[in-house]
């Protein structure tokens, strides 16, 4: 049975699974934006098999979310970054992050806090309005057709 190309479909969210809604993805690129960046060093942190991540970081790196980067000339070793585009993925991640640690958090509490490099303060990611500024949840939202769904019709 053939897998439904989200990418195909006029939906963001659609588009943005099929990048990254392999369960995998989303801890591979967390990894990569807090330095792990070496096969190994990924493969010891999320218990991965080799194959598995292997075929992961090649469509992360096809889709542009990452880059792969020689460190070393013999034997040629590579490690890999954050592309630009991955790097504004990282919102969804601290999103993700956010609702985690208010959902899913134990008795010890949450297992990582993320601080902000500018402020030098401990933070918790929100979605605001960027006309308003007021901070939404589902329930203040209503979504429109955009121009890519209106061209659909």
């Amino acid at each position: 049975m053939q897998r439904t190309r989200f990418g195909d479909m006029t939906c963001s969210i659609a588009r943005t699974m099929d990048v990254i809604g392999e369960p995998w993805s989303p801890l591979i690129l967390r990894d990569v934006w807090v330095g792990i960046n070496r096969f190994d060093q990924l493969q010891a942190d999320l218990g991965i098999s080799s194959k598995v991540l292997t075929e992961r970081l090649k469509w992360l790196v096809g889709q542009g979310v990452i880059e792969r980067r020689e460190y070393q000339e013999r034997p040629r070793r590579f490690e890999y970054a954050l592309t630009a585009k991955g790097s504004e993925l990282c919102a969804v991640l601290m999103a993700m992050t956010a609702w985690g640690d208010k959902h899913l958090a134990g008795p010890e509490g949450v297992p990582v806090l993320l601080h902000h490099k500018t402020c030098g303060h401990h933070f918790d990611a929100e979605v605001r309005c960027s006309h308003c500024g007021e901070q939404l949840a589902g329930a203040d939202v209503q979504p429109h057709p955009g121009p890519a769904q209106l061209a659909e019709a």
